[in-house]
This record gives structure tokens, sequence and C-alpha cells, in this order.
């Protein structure tokens, strides 16, 4: 039987591939920052510590591996984090520095596959080059959390990457946090959108693919995971029917009626010497384009299965709702 050592075994991404391991036969341990969800989040054949793995030292983390045949990293600092200036700097300290620490104490411990989440803007950020976005914090940062990872595992540890686009799913004892895009519509008549699109998974679908990338993964891959690609019209108009807000009409808008805004978001962020990951300006742009991922260039080497998305997506929202009303 292998044993997996995932990092945020307790947390959105990692309590579902915790589930889709121990259905397959896995071993299963893992660290996760305090407090638990819920009392009984996890089966007691779970190994769970809890703690802040950065702040163990080295010969704490590899008394933890010792005997792991493999290890995911499910943590870090998203998008949605707008830290001080530089933000650089933040998302280097939050994903670079501990995904490279991790990786390698991971290959000194003799772990043989490690699986990091990114983010699909790494993918975008090397197929859009017209926009710049290596330029940019985050996504610069998370093609480097790659590299420094695939860098410690060479030629010991095989090393990949799952590029991860919008999730939708539930879990016990946790908000989801699509509850942030509610007050954007919520009591709305009118809901402008840019004109482009993103691609989407199910967490069951991420978990899935999790497996796939350690089972069949290759040294050095970072694989764009999706399954439904939908434009932002029409994931605005779900919030809006699930809302109860049948007459509230989204419209998709030229990017030059709603550019100068966001650039002065920015600018009043770094008055207040704060910095998005992607500057509000530029992020305008990339919504204005269809962020789409083909499902065929990753589903078929990595064999998660297709998934009804539009109905976790309702799902969510439902749930979304919920907490934003209490």
């Amino acid at each position: 039987m292998s044993s997996v050592f995932i990092l945020g075994g307790t947390g959105f991404l990692g309590y579902y591939t915790v589930k889709e391991l121990l259905k397959r036969g896995y071993e299963v341990s893992t660290v996760a920052l305090p407090p638990m969800p819920t009392a009984d989040l996890l089966p007691p054949e779970v190994e769970c510590h809890l703690g802040n793995i950065h702040e163990m030292t080295d010969e704490q983390v590899l008394e933890m591996l010792q005997g792991k045949d493999m290890f995911v990293y499910a943590a870090g600092a998203d998008e949605r984090i707008v830290p001080e200036i530089p933000a650089a700097k933040f998302f280097y300290d939050e994903n670079v520095l501990p995904t490279q620490r991790m990786a390698r104490l991971a290959r000194k411990a003799g772990v043989k596959k490690f699986v990091v989440y990114g983010s699909y803007f790494a993918h975008f950020a090397e197929k859009w080059e017209d926009l710049e976005l290596r330029k940019q914090a985050y996504p610069r940062t998370r093609l480097l959390q790659e590299q420094v990872a695939f860098l410690e595992g060479e030629g010991e540890m095989v090393v990949t990457s799952l590029r991860l686009p919008y999730i939708f799913g539930t879990m016990p004892g946790r908000d989801p946090l699509w509850t942030m895009f509610l007050p954007q519509v919520k009591g709305k008549e009118f809901v402008p959108v840019l004109g482009g699109g993103t691609a989407m998974v199910t967490v069951q679908q991420v978990a899935e693919a999790t497996i796939g990338a350690l089972e069949y993964g290759i040294h050095g891959e970072a694989y764009a995971i999706s399954d439904t690609n939908m434009k932002h019209q029409e994931f605005f108009q779900i919030i809006a029917e699930v809302l109860g807000q049948k007459d509230t009409v989204v419209q998709v808008v030229p990017k030059e009626q709603v550019k100068a805004a966001y650039e002065q978001v920015d600018k009043q962020e770094a008055a207040n010497g704060r910095e998005h990951g992607i500057h509000l300006a530029l992020k305008a742009e990339m919504d204005d384009r269809d962020a789409y991922i083909d499902p065929e260039e990753t589903m078929n080497i990595l064999k998660y299965n297709k998934a009804d998305v539009r109905a976790a997506i309702y799902e969510t929202i439902e749930r979304c709702v919920k907490v934003y009303n209490n």
C-alpha cells in the first residue's frame, strides 16, 4: 500500500483528495492548520497532525515524512489576497520558498512522487505573451514555484504541477470562497461583465487529477486541467438565478468602459501601500478574453472523469447564499 502525505488535508482541495486517496486504497497522513473545520471531518484511519509545518524544524518534518511514498502540496496563497507592496515578495515568501523547502525535504526523506497545486494563471502567462503576465507578481511567482519544485526533485523525485482554474463544490465546516461575488449581483438590476470566459472544474475532479498526476505524471510537467469552459456572463447569470433575481440583466460591456475604474483602484491600493498580484487594469484585459482550456489536453493523461460542473456551480452558489444571508 502506497503512503501519501498531504500538506493541507483539511482544506477544500486537500479534503477531497484525502477522500479519493482512501477510496483507492492509499494510506494517508496530513498536516493542516488548526482548528479542524468539523470534529469528525477526517476518518480515524487518516493520521492527522494540526500545526504549522513552516514553523517546524527540518528534523521534525523529515520525521513525519519517513516511510511516505508521495507528497501532495495542497497549500499556499492565491491571487485574491492583496498584500503590502511589493506583492512579488509576499507571494515569493508564501508560495515559492515553502514549496522549495518541502520538495527538498520530501526528496531527502525518500519521497518518490510530489504534486504541487498551482494556478492556471501560470498557463496563461505562457500562452498570452502579449499581456506580459510574467511581470505580474502572482503568475511570476507561480511559475517560479513550479520550477523550484521541479529542480529540487531532479533525478530523484517525480515532481508535477496541477494548474487549477475555477473550482466548485462544498465541504463540511468551510464556507465557499465564491461568496465574495454575491455583492456584485445581489439586489442589482444591471450587472456589467467583461466578454471573456474561464475554465472550470469540480473539486472532485481536482482530487482525481491529483491521483492521476501521482500515478501517471511525468517529471517537470505542468498540467492545466479543465472540464467546462464558460463565459463570465453565464456564470453571473447563474448567481442572479440562485438569488431569485429573474429580472436582473447581466450585460457584457467593453473593457474600455471599466478599465479606467480598475486603474483607479490600482492607484488607490498603491496609495494605501498594497498591490494586487495581478493589477486590476491588466485583469480587465484578461477577463475580456476566453481563458479556456481544452479538457482533452490533460483528461486522458491524468484519467480524471467528466463531471456536471453546472450542477456543482449551483450547489456552491446556493451554499454561498445561505452564508451571505446569515
